[in-house]
């Protein structure tokens, strides 16, 4: 056979930074003192060193169970040497039912179908989809309006944008999705500040949908989103009696209502959704993260009965819906959703999250006093630290308590500008409660 030449392949360069774009990150200041993260256990990741940082974010709010819990590894390790990969256009694998049917029984009503896909983002577009094409099939077409609110995160994609409400995740792109609007956002410090819980004040602020119901038409309006509790802006929790004058508002006008529970879901609040917490019934759920407690791609959406069946007319050999992804139900992520399914039922998670939220809450506002802190808020096993910004750098101190935070004390946080927020997993026990608040209160006592 003739010789022939090999062309060199490109290989990474060890320790260079440079070539990946890292997402919602400040690059040029990440790259010039990074944080790394080489491997994780239960609450802990640890550093290329070996140094330990405790998650008290859970990661990005989904590792609910703890990281790396050996079952979930055994299932995913298992379902790789079983079945990689299978199409979900028009064939199925058997653990998609039987995750979809696990997370129909948690939900709430007739909320039974469930439609996968691979994020919180796709989960809300596609969302947003079935709400339009839900209205063309049923004969009003018209119903074409999206309604978002203020502050509100709906992750990333166009439709996500549109109805989301995060200013600086919006204005680099453009107009986005047509004809979307928004609520008003429910937080007031003046009436709220440092709440344990659901406020008191602010139910009223749902009947701002009158106001975009007479502005637009109730006809012209598809579907409300909203997520329970916004997480992304530094933990909202929602005012008592507002979620259920929402939902009655979208009765009145015939509007489906849809939760976003991208991180309220699996626990996070004490309940499989916070749905369940507030008695109230939306029309969809959308999922992702702690589903799988992060450990592989998945998000979803729950409908309810009457939507789902809407589809279901006209021959049987046609399409329904003309809206799917490659990576619906992937196999690894099914297998690792019903492993992490396993653990919070056999853990009881779900009850260890609503118990300890009262000892959460009280070690929380160990911090009201401190230096910069002007509000502090919870619920379930969240909460949000809002900090008084540097007069000339706004946003500024929440970085360098970031780095602060994992360089020198070793914990990780998330932040929203100068908010801090931390959501752990649900593992997390007393003595960890107090090990993270005490850590935090360093940090804000040493950038006083």
């Amino acid at each position: 056979m003739p010789q022939t030449s090999r062309v060199p392949v490109a290989t990474s360069v060890p320790n260079d930074l440079e070539a990946f774009w890292m997402p919602f990150t400040a690059n040029r200041a990440f790259k010039k003192r990074p944080r790394l993260i080489a491997r994780a256990k239960d609450m802990h990741y640890y550093t290329p060193e070996g140094r330990p940082v405790i998650d008290a974010a859970a990661g990005l709010w989904c590792a609910n169970a703890g990281h790396n819990r050996d079952p979930i590894v055994a299932a995913i390790k298992a379902q790789a040497e079983e079945l990689d990969f299978a199409p979900s256009f028009q064939f199925g694998h058997p653990r998609a039912f039987e995750l979809a049917s696990r997370i129909g029984a948690l939900a709430p009503g007739d909320l039974d179908h469930v439609f996968f896909c691979n994020s919180g983002s796709e989960a809300v577009d596609t969302a947003l989809k079935m709400a339009l094409a839900y209205w063309n099939v049923t004969g009003q077409a018209q119903r074409q309006r999206l309604i978002g609110r203020e502050r509100g995160y709906h992750g990333v994609g166009f439709g996500g944008i549109s109805v989301g409400g995060l200013g600086n995740n919006r204005k680099q792109f453009g107009m986005a999705l047509a004809g979307a609007d928004h609520l008003p956002h429910t937080y007031n410090r003046e009436q709220q500040a440092f709440t344990k819980g659901e406020p008191e004040w602010g139910a009223h602020l749902a009947d701002d949908l009158e106001r975009l119901v007479a502005l637009h038409g109730d006809n012209t309006i598809a579907a409300v989103i909203v997520e329970p509790m916004p997480g992304s802006t530094a933990v909202l929790p929602p005012p008592k009696g507002y979620l259920q004058r929402l939902r009655a508002l979208c009765d009145k006008y015939g509007i489906l209502l849809i939760f976003d529970e991208v991180i309220t879901g699996f626990g996070r609040l004490g309940h499989p959704f916070a749905a369940e917490r507030y008695g109230v019934i939306p029309d969809m759920i959308t999922f992702a993260k702690g589903v799988t407690s992060g450990s592989v791609p998945m998000g979803g959406v729950i409908v309810r009965k009457h939507i789902h069946d809407a589809f279901m007319k006209g021959p049987e050999h046609v399409v329904e819906l003309f809206h799917g992804y490659t990576y619906s139900a992937h196999p690894l992520a099914c297998a690792a959703g019903l492993a992490t399914l396993d653990v919070y039922r056999d853990e009881k998670l779900f009850e260890r999250a609503k118990a300890l939220e009262p000892t959460w809450a009280d070690a929380a506002m160990s911090l009201k006093g401190l230096p910069r802190v002007l509000d502090i808020r919870t619920v379930g096993l969240t909460v949000g630290i809002d900090l008084a910004s540097k007069p000339d750098a706004v946003g500024k101190l929440g970085y360098e308590a970031m780095e602060r935070g994992f360089h020198d004390e070793g914990i990780m946080f998330r932040i929203m500008g100068d908010s801090l927020a931390m959501s752990p997993p649900l593992i997390v026990s007393e003595a960890q409660i107090g090990e993270i608040f005490g850590k935090v209160a360093k940090v804000i006592k040493a950038l006083a």
